[in-house]
């Protein structure tokens, strides 16, 4: 019988390799299907992995009818086993109610990837819809660490390494290198770093660490990036 799945996690724990692998185990075994994808990081119709891997997929709008898309394809000859659904957060839940009617009434797999809450710890529309509708929850075992090396659990949106919790819900940018510092320019850098809980409540980053290495009388946990930005106050290490 066919499943509606969900898989889940953080941003870095690998949903996109696997998007790709499973529909590359389908494939080899004679199964047809569709990869679709919302606001890839590498660029619209494409799913992309941090590994290096990429396929072209379907890009996802709001205008977007997963029915009418099967419906279309099979129409004109072409088989339509499973569907692929990259960064599904994205989604809206009427989108996501079509996907489990593909399920329900043409037996048709669908396979969902996408991380459950944004930056604010609050949870994206389609991911909620799809926690409510999934025949299956998977957590992807593949852990993303804090940069305090303990097990990430929140995706943290940063500006010029600093974290921020205001804004629009979707802004498409991709993690921070590995010691979470903005790039050199005038021009704001927008990206994202995988957190803890208690860094990401204390809105600690690996930039916001960095500038506390040389203070003594703090330690990184105890510094409320936020406060020092927006109260004016001149950052640590300046």
């Amino acid at each position: 019988m066919a499943e509606l799945v969900f898989f889940s996690g953080t941003m870095d724990c690998g949903k996109s390799t696997l998007a790709l692998q499973m529909d590359y185990n389908h494939r080899a075994r004679g199964r047809g299907g569709i990869r679709f994808s919302r606001n890839d990081r590498a660029g619209e119709s494409v799913i992309s992995s941090r590994l290096g891997l990429r396929s072209d997929a379907v890009e996802v709008t709001d205008r977007t009818d997963f029915w009418e898309e099967t419906v279309r394809r099979r129409t004109g000859g072409m088989r339509v086993d499973y569907l692929i659904c990259d960064e599904a957060q994205f989604y809206s839940p009427e989108q996501v109610e079509q996907l489990a009617r593909l399920v329900d009434e043409m037996d048709v797999d669908v396979f969902a990837f996408g991380i459950t809450t944004d930056f604010r710890a609050r949870l994206f529309p389609g991911s909620q819809r799809l926690v409510e509708l999934a025949d299956r929850i998977e957590v992807l075992q593949v852990q993303a660490l804090c940069w305090c090396g303990r097990r990430a659990t929140h995706n943290a949106r940063t500006v010029d390494g600093i974290m921020v919790v205001t804004g629009a819900q979707v802004v498409v940018g991709d993690i921070a290198g590995d010691d979470g510092r903005p790039a050199p320019g005038d021009t704001p850098v927008v990206g994202y770093e995988t957190l803890c809980r208690r860094h990401y409540m204390r809105r600690v980053t690996a930039h916001a660490a960095g500038l506390m290495a040389g203070r003594e009388e703090s330690l990184p946990f105890e510094l409320d990036a936020c406060l020092w930005q927006g109260s004016g106050k001149q950052q640590p290490g300046n």
